[in-house]
């Protein structure tokens, strides 16, 4: 998976690369708006199937957590934006919803779900078996691993062991991929990968190219992100890697699974899907058919 970005070009994001900094949570720049967001209309057949409870209210209630750019994340009035926002929104649209996004750490996003207080979780969740012994996932996309150094310091993913990698925490590169890739350091009588975890991804990103971390480790997109915003500051580490399906989260055996799949569907066969996908130039990660719970055939 390559994917490619447009660089910011508006003052405030020049700004940024000036301090070597990056702020995710307030971006200069969207990638889109509202102008050039496609209009979805409501499916009648996916909607028939929101189980009642969810369709009296009105609502779809989204937990997110609006810190990975350019997925989810937020815009200088605090508004969750991005792609996966965007096609939470078309979810919510085909549904005969009105979208309504609850903010919360990613951690706390699945508790939100199977205990009522969420009905949909949209936070770019890869899905993994371990995750599906407590919900059920909706996969609507592919995302790789893609690990990013600073300009001018080569780092192979495969080779870290001793060096300090960030990470926003509770992330799957937080809690699977560079624990593994420490342990079989240890394994081989090497020193461990130091990890540094993050509370946003903004701040994993920042310890990149302050000095504090000798690289950062996320979905192919954000790093890809991460380093458009940061100009010249980091470079791409490695190639891609460990590619898996992203998927909605809904409480496990929930009817209201089948809505969503069939919302989703509804937007690729009518376009607003890769429509969505093209604006934020994270069209290669795109899929055809949307499935429930892929991540258990990886």
């Amino acid at each position: 998976m390559r994917v490619r970005y447009v660089l910011p070009a508006l003052a405030a994001a020049a700004a940024l690369m000036l301090t070597g900094c990056v702020d995710n949570s307030t971006p200069a720049t969207s990638g889109t708006d509202a102008s050039s967001a496609p209009t979805i209309e409501k499916d009648d057949a996916a909607a028939a199937l929101v189980p009642a409870d969810v369709a009296d209210t009105g609502t779809l209630v989204i937990g997110t957590d609006p810190t990975y750019a350019p997925n989810e994340f937020k815009n200088e009035a605090g508004d969750p934006i991005g792609w996966g926002i965007e096609i939470a929104s078309g979810i919510a649209a085909k549904l005969g919803l009105e979208p309504e996004f609850q903010v919360a750490k990613f951690d706390n996003i699945i508790p939100s779900v199977t205990g009522g207080k969420a009905d949909i979780g949209s936070s770019s969740f890869t899905d993994t078996i371990e995750r599906q012994q407590q919900v059920d996932f909706v996969n609507y996309y592919t995302a790789g691993i893609q690990w990013a150094s600073a300009a001018g310091k080569d780092v192979d993913p495969d080779n870290a062991c001793g060096l300090k990698v960030a990470v926003q925490a509770t992330t799957f590169e937080d809690t699977d991929e560079v624990p593994a890739k420490s342990d079989a350091c240890v394994a081989a009588g090497k020193p461990p990968i130091d990890k540094l975890k993050f509370d946003t991804q903004d701040a994993a990103t920042n310890a990149v190219v302050l000095g504090q971390a000798d690289a950062l480790s996320a979905d192919s997109p954000v790093t890809l992100y991460a380093i458009a915003q940061t100009g010249d500051k980091l470079q791409l580490a490695g190639e891609t890697f460990d590619v898996a399906p992203y998927g909605m989260v809904v409480a496990k055996g929930s009817e209201l699974t089948v809505a969503v799949q069939a919302a989703l569907q509804s937007m690729v066969d009518d376009g607003s899907y890769q429509a969505i996908l093209d604006e934020w130039g994270v069209a290669d990660g795109g899929i055809d058919e949307i499935t429930i719970n892929a991540g258990a055939n990886g």
